[in-house]
């Protein structure tokens, strides 16, 4: 009996337990529960979002085209998001997402890249520019127009439209927007982009050099030492425009070169032959510039981007200036004046080796009195004589101009005289000798050209006769332009 009530009882706190256990559960899962409120706000949720397209559907539809868009753009579906966009332009032209729109366009033709996706990319951003000029994304698009020339820039020694092109555009950014955020970036860039502009003539030059051709070297070396003086060879372009000179019998204009380059280029290879060469020729050394120090110290501890040897052949292999571009300067203020703009320097070096003066500043000109035109050169350079005038001669000297008598006035003439025909035969005489002053006038000039002209085609065919005729007569002047 006793076994018997101690295994009821037993089985009786089993369930006690088991029923305890159900009501804590029970009261757990109650506690659980969410509310009402929030199984409907849960709910509502769920329903608010459009799991198919990931859109808002309560959005405005401008809003939905341009998200849309934006993803197609995002994944690569340029031409899908493109066409979302311009269907966005065209059905809501009020819409606050248009500029936004044209802004998407121009960037989807930038990122696909293509000769023909970034020429629409660089028309899309002008647009922008030209529509949209005070909205802060203005800066942006004319930053992207340069950078659209940038990367369709070719090697040095091929063409060189992109590279003008991309520099004029940094040169504007850089003055509109001094103060961007994106202002260091385009002025590093400026300077990558005169590397190209500036080894291009230097590779011209260098070649008219070792050939021989002293007139065309010194055309191509003046605009690289006048123009881009951050270029890396600066140096070595002033020191064979000093040789050239030199070797023309003008030491004392090749002394300005050689003294350019201690004083602008002080931690150069070149300083020390330079300097003795200002010694040979009697000319002062000039002080090295401090800023000209600082900047070349800057330049030679600047970091440069590593390139590894597997890289190093694909380089060369490349279409674009890689090369020019990884060793372009990092520090200085860029030249800001566009290519267009710049004057074309004179011909420093001009048959009969007469030209001494202005060849620092490369304006030099050639006058020759008694001729009218400007002569050009093969090289770009330029001779300008100055035009005839009829008080000069052909040896230099003045002449008395011819002058006729003024014709007297009629009703003068007739209240003068007693009769009409004497005065009317007066003028017409009058008339008569100005005519054969004019023509004897007119003669005089042709042959004083008819004889400037001898003189030149004798003093070019001996130039021994060319330097005592202009020393002598005074046919040619050289003066600073």
């Amino acid at each position: 009996m006793g076994q018997t009530v101690s295994c009821a009882t037993s089985k009786l706190n089993v369930t006690c337990k088991g029923l305890a256990l159900c009501v804590l559960g029970a009261l757990f899962l109650l506690s659980a529960t969410p509310s009402d409120a929030q199984v409907t706000q849960i709910f509502h949720k769920k329903k608010k979002v459009n799991k198919s397209t990931g859109v808002d559907n309560n959005a405005q539809p401008d809003k939905i085209l341009y998200d849309k868009a934006i993803e197609d753009i995002k994944h690569g579906r340029q031409e899908v998001g493109r066409l979302n966009m311009q269907t966005l332009i065209n059905t809501y032209p009020d819409s606050e997402y248009l500029a936004k729109a044209k802004l998407a366009i121009a960037d989807s033709y930038y990122k696909e890249g293509g000769t023909s996706n970034l020429a629409l990319a660089i028309s899309g951003y002008k647009d922008f520019e030209v529509f949209f000029p005070f909205l802060p994304e203005a800066t942006y698009a004319q930053m992207q127009v340069a950078m659209g020339h940038y990367r369709q820039m070719d090697k040095p020694d091929r063409d060189r439209s992109h590279a003008i092109a991309a520099e004029e555009e940094f040169q504007i950014f850089l003055q509109k927007y001094p103060n961007d955020p994106l202002a260091p970036q385009a002025q590093q860039h400026l300077r990558e982009v005169q590397e190209v502009l500036a080894e291009g003539e230097y590779r011209i030059g260098y070649y008219y050099y070792v050939k021989g051709d002293k007139r065309a070297a010194a055309a191509r070396l003046l605009a690289v030492t006048n123009r881009y003086p951050l270029y890396t060879k600066s140096d070595q372009a002033l020191w064979m425009m000093g040789d050239i000179l030199e070797k023309s019998e003008h030491k004392e204009v090749a002394a300005v070169y050689y003294a350019r380059i201690v004083k602008n280029y002080p931690l150069s290879s070149m300083v020390p032959e330079a300097k003795d060469k200002l010694k040979a020729f009697g000319a002062p050394v000039p002080q090295p510039d401090p800023n000209s120090v600082a900047w070349m110290t800057a330049e030679q501890n600047a970091p440069r981007p590593h390139t590894s040897l597997v890289k190093k052949p694909l380089v060369w292999v490349s279409n674009g200036p890689k090369g020019e571009l990884l060793r372009a300067s990092t520090t200085g203020t860029p030249n800001m004046q566009p290519e267009s703009e710049t004057v074309a320097p004179a011909d420093i070096l001009v048959p009969g080796g007469q030209s001494k003066v202005g060849a620092g500043t490369g304006l030099v000109a050639t006058i020759t009195p008694g001729t009218s035109g400007t002569s050009g050169t093969s090289n770009g350079s330029e001779n300008v004589t100055a035009p005839a005038s009829e008080g000069t001669t052909s040896d230099g000297t003045a002449s008395t101009p011819a002058t006729s008598e003024p014709p007297r006035d009629p009703s003068t003439a007739a209240t003068a005289s007693p009769a009409a025909s004497d005065g009317a035969t007066k003028t017409s005489s009058s008339a008569d000798g100005a005519s054969e002053a004019a023509a004897a006038g007119t003669e005089a000039k042709s042959d004083a050209t008819d004889a400037a002209k001898t003189s030149d085609s004798q003093s070019n065919s001996d130039p021994k006769k060319e330097s005592s005729s202009k020393k002598k007569k005074g046919l040619r002047k050289i003066v600073p332009w």
